[in-house]
């Protein structure tokens, strides 16, 4: 078995950097489109079979060192109550949100390993055809209370952040609820076979640095604190977490994942020699000639060279446009980088 991933995150590998890349299966990808023509995209996670298949598709499309399951972030939120639905062009959208503190006695007390079963299933699906380890993932509770707030994608969190300064107890009590949640979750997931794990605060730049520590930061901590016993690493990601790092450090995670707007180098020397770095390679470089995507590659591994707890990976997701053969070409690049350790 590949273990390259697995060993980064114990900080002893001993050959070249490994790679995946957020958001590995999506539009980019001719199969998943035909997929897509055929079935929405909560038909496609809620379904074991079909998130295997398209869990495999990059796996066996670009020969990434790591598989991640398909899934969202916000299934989670579905056996709490709240009304999903995906509108092409648009994204999530939640069609029940939650406007005020009262809404909190709607939320159901799910049985977890029961209402997400299927993500269980879809992970025991694909194992079987993996040789690579497999990544299970959630959002941390301040993106999806974040999601259940404003019933969609925001520009500025406005509603979330005003019941967060107007109301902080509620607000307390709202993450809680979510964290609590998110572990039996990630707990499901390991259980059914997940290698790894990584937490999604994909909205954490919105927050001053107090409020992060406050809002999102304890709570992070308490999901890896949780889930510490399991003996699974888990990575941290969250925008601004060229910001965040060593925050996100001192909650003792695997790994952390950066975004493109550190030096990660410089970055990682903030950062515990114990604690793996992964990114950081703007997503948009992607869009650029080969020759220009293998300049900036080179440039970010040479940066990281030797260093045994380096996992390659974008500052962010593969975008829905960016030409396949590109995202095949960095993936080759980075297999084909001799690491002098």
């Amino acid at each position: 078995m590949n273990t390259l991933l697995l060993d980064a995150l114990h900080c002893k590998n001993l050959s070249r950097p490994p790679i995946w890349v957020m958001r590995q299966a999506g539009r980019y990808m001719v199969d998943y489109r035909a997929l897509r023509a055929k079935y929405s995209f909560l038909e496609m996670v809620h379904n074991p079979e079909l998130a295997a298949q398209v869990t495999l598709l990059p796996v066996k499309q670009l020969g990434v060192d790591a598989a991640i399951l398909f899934s969202d972030i916000l299934v989670l939120l579905e056996p709490m109550g709240l009304k999903l639905r995906f509108d092409e062009g648009t994204g999530p959208h939640i069609e029940n949100p939650l406007k005020n503190a009262k809404c909190l006695e709607r939320l159901h007390d799910p049985d977890i390993s029961h209402s997400l079963s299927y993500v269980g299933q879809a992970i025991q699906a694909v194992l079987p055809e993996l040789n690579i380890p497999l990544l299970g993932f959630s959002g941390a509770p301040f993106t999806l209370a974040s999601y259940m707030i404003e019933g969609k994608s925001s520009r500025d969190l406005r509603k979330t952040k005003q019941w967060m300064f107007e109301d902080p107890d509620s607000f307390h009590l709202l993450l809680n609820i979510i964290a609590n949640h998110t572990i039996k979750y990630l707990t499901l997931q390991v259980e059914a076979g997940a290698q790894a794990l990584q937490i999604f605060d994909s909205w954490a730049n919105y927050l001053g640095h107090a409020q992060f520590r406050e809002f999102s930061l304890a709570y992070l901590k308490m999901i890896v604190d949780a889930m510490r016993p399991k003996g699974v690493p888990i990575i941290l990601f969250c925008r601004g977490s060229s910001v965040f790092g060593p925050e996100l450090a001192s909650v003792q995670p695997a790994g952390i994942s950066l975004d493109w707007n550190c030096n990660i180098a410089a970055m990682q020397s903030k950062i515990p020699s114990g604690i793996a770095v992964q990114g950081n390679l703007d997503p948009d470089v992607l869009y650029a000639p080969q020759h220009v995507i293998k300049k900036e590659v080179l440039g970010l591994l040479d940066s990281m060279r030797g260093n045994p707890g380096y996992i390659f990976n974008l500052g962010h997701g593969v975008l829905p446009d960016i030409p396949f053969d590109n995202v095949k070409f960095l993936v080759d690049t980075v297999k084909c980088y001799k690491s002098t350790l």
